[in-house]
């Protein structure tokens, strides 16, 4: 707490932490009903980040480029968050698909973006909820953007971990698999480079 900052700063934050919902220990029933999914508000930002932190096996340290966050609910119960950001510089399978140059990818590359971070809460099982999410996130997510940063979105992208998930959610939610990547792309000094899992790459026009 900031020196001054007092209750009425404890206050605020604990209305942003209900507005993102409750961190619970244990969960014995999971939430039924309508679900729905809106864009987070700026002053729920550092929540937003705290659960990704705290929930996603990459973590998370801030999003990149033009960017976008979202939270998804099932009645008023917070079960999944999904970042939204600037697409990878380079990415070959992608790039081939959509018959890019370097020239041409200069020029679009702002109408593609990358879904960086996808996270149902761990303690959420209910059948079929991710590629549900999916697809209402994409159905918005272009107007979305425009509205927020003056142009639209044409393709989204993602990259799946083949060594922990199979992309199922992705081919529920009609995402296009195009390949895989080379793995890691660090190259060390003497220009060999380590050993990477390679990862899925699937888009979604």
């Amino acid at each position: 707490r900031r020196p001054g900052g007092g209750r009425h700063e404890d206050t605020g934050r604990q209305r942003l932490l209900d507005a993102l919902g409750v961190v619970p220990g244990m969960v014995e029933c999971q939430p039924e009903g309508p679900f729905t999914l809106r864009p987070i508000a700026p002053e729920e930002r550092d929540e937003f980040r705290l659960h990704l932190q705290r929930y996603h096996y990459l973590g998370f340290k801030r999003s990149v480029g033009e960017s976008m966050g979202y939270a998804a609910f099932v009645r008023q119960e917070l079960v999944a968050l999904l970042d939204w950001d600037a697409a990878v510089l380079r990415c070959l399978p992608r790039d081939e698909h959509v018959g890019w140059d370097d020239r041409v990818r200069e020029r679009n590359l702002s109408l593609v973006v990358g879904n960086r971070r996808f996270l149902v809460l761990p303690w959420i099982r209910i059948p079929h909820l991710a590629s549900r999410i999916l697809g209402a996130n994409l159905r918005r997510l272009s107007s979305d953007w425009q509205a927020v940063y003056g142009h639209p979105v044409l393709l989204a992208e993602t990259f799946v971990d083949l060594s922990r998930f199979k992309g199922t959610c992705y081919r529920a939610a009609n995402w296009r698999y195009l390949g895989q990547t080379l793995g890691s792309t660090y190259t060390y000094r003497d220009g060999t480079r380590p050993r990477g899992c390679p990862k899925a790459v699937y888009v979604y026009p």
